[in-house]
Formats: structure tokens, sequence, C-alpha cells
């Protein structure tokens, strides 16, 4: 279902999502926004995984399963 927040690790490779909200450590989630992944942000999930690799604005991104904070998204119709 296109309308439902899932975790980013559950997105597939290739699979496009936006952002819908960062939750942990107010520090973590300020660096994340730094990086540019803020809510609205698109983003497509490049390598699954720990560390796991996404795509936004032409960039790669890896990022780590923390403790520190969760990232969820809410899955678009399209793949890219």
């Amino acid at each position: 279902m296109v309308d439902s927040v899932i975790p980013l690790r559950n997105l597939l490779p290739g699979q496009v999502a936006e952002i819908f909200r960062i939750d942990g450590q107010p520090e973590c989630v300020h660096r994340l926004e730094e990086f540019g992944l803020r809510r609205g942000t698109q983003i497509e999930m490049f390598r699954r995984g720990n560390p796991c690799i996404i795509r936004t604005a032409g960039n790669k991104v890896c990022l780590r399963v923390e403790r520190f904070f969760d990232v969820f998204v809410r899955p678009t119709a399209g793949q890219r």
C-alpha cells in the first residue's frame, strides 16, 4: 500500500519513498538533516543492510542502523 509508513530498513533496492519522520536523539536527527534528510525528502534505497545506502538528490548516503534514531518513510508508487 502506497500510503503506509514503514521503517526505512524495510525498503527494497530500487524502491522510492518520501521521508515521513525521523525519531531519535536531537543531535542525531540534526545530523541527518544536515545531510538533507528531512520530512518530504524523496529517497531511493540503493542497498539494504547495515549500513544501508540510499540515494537522494543525486547523492548516495550511507546510513548505519543505530539505536539512536529511526527513519520512517512513505513508499511512492514508482521506482527510479
